[in-house]
């Protein structure tokens, strides 16, 4: 008995520490787990871009104007997600005048961030369009040319015609039902696919859905640029190769019918075109599965329209390249891990 009752009092003893060991952890623990669970939250997860091309094109003509001169430098970016927040992100609501406030706000040196979603859209916007404008370098006839505007090109090289309208979301059902998550430029076979931005081939090969395309990230890992049904047995610019870093215009590919087959180099869509598609990724987990992030960028082609890769073939190799080269500042490129498509 005697034996009994010391060792029920040493359980119970060793109860009440672990109670009150569990009693200090648990809230720290719990801290610990609230914030990693937190962080992982903590990015963007969704995002809808409808900005007409006429108020991209108005953005970016204040944004490049103001850099021309000595005025107070303006973002198109900025004056964008200003907008969005004023209109909740329905810019069927724009107005001019509301694009020259936001200006005037800027010079006058007051905070655009006066609006609650500000912050969000600038986030969202800048992701989207971040690459596109800025300093670069053309070349000319007394060697390269220091200049500030527009740095991204249309995918579909200049004088070579397309047709398009606004296919995003559109029903697909090979493989499985879907929605169409780009954007179709209807073009000849052959005719030469520019890159829209600068930055590294992540993925070159194929794939069944989108047949011989190409993969190319930003530079600053925020946007996947893919271009898919290539031309069958000669798809890519010659050299082409994963790892490449390719410039803003140069030719990396050539518009075809290739895809829908788990074969590889089968011609398996009846009308040549060129997919286009423009992936956000805030976070590595977004690269691939459900949380994948993908926008509509038919207003953005309409924009990219009046900016065209001028290039030309050689008659040797039928191979065509960006006329006039180009030179861009690569800045430090962030560690990231992805996998195949």
């Amino acid at each position: 008995m005697f034996v009994s009752v010391r060792l029920r009092r040493r359980s119970g003893a060793l109860v009440l520490g672990l109670t009150l060991v569990l009693g200090l952890l648990l809230p720290v623990l719990g801290r610990g787990w609230a914030q990693a669970a937190q962080e992982k939250r903590d990015f963007i997860k969704w995002v809808d871009f409808d900005v007409p091309a006429s108020v991209l094109q108005a953005a970016l003509d204040l944004d490049t104007a103001s850099h021309a001169g000595e005025e107070t430098p303006l973002s198109w970016v900025d004056l964008l997600a200003y907008l969005a927040a004023k209109y909740g992100g329905d810019f069927s609501r724009y107005r001019p005048t509301d694009m020259e406030k936001a200006a005037e706000m800027v010079k006058s040196g007051e905070d655009l961030a006066q609006l609650p979603s500000f912050p969000y859209y600038q986030e969202a916007y800048g992701a989207v369009l971040g690459g596109f404008v800025g300093e670069y370098r053309l070349e000319g006839e007394e060697g390269f040319e220091s200049r500030y505007g527009l740095r991204a090109y249309s995918p579909i090289a200049e004088t070579f015609p397309y047709s398009d309208y606004d296919d995003f979301g559109a029903s697909r059902e090979y493989g499985y039902r879907r929605r169409h998550l780009g954007h179709d430029m209807m073009a000849a076979v052959g005719t030469p696919v520019i890159a829209v931005e600068s930055g590294v081939v992540e993925n070159l090969g194929w794939n069944q859905y989108g047949g011989w395309r190409v993969g190319i990230r930003s530079f600053d890992g925020l946007r996947y640029h893919y271009y898919a049904h290539l031309r069958k047995d000669r798809p890519f610019a010659q050299g082409l190769s994963v790892g490449d870093t390719v410039m803003a215009g140069d030719v990396i590919g050539y518009v075809g019918r290739t895809g829908y087959s788990a074969k590889e180099n089968v011609n398996g869509i009846e009308q040549s075109h060129l997919h286009y598609g423009l992936q956000i990724i805030f976070d590595e987990s977004q690269k691939e599965g459900n949380g994948e992030i993908w926008v509509d960028v038919y207003q953005i082609c309409r924009l990219l329209r009046t900016h065209q890769s001028a290039v030309q073939r050689n008659d040797e190799t039928k191979e065509w390249t960006r006329l006039r080269a180009y030179q861009e500042d690569i800045p430090p490129q962030p560690r990231r891990t992805s996998g195949e498509e």
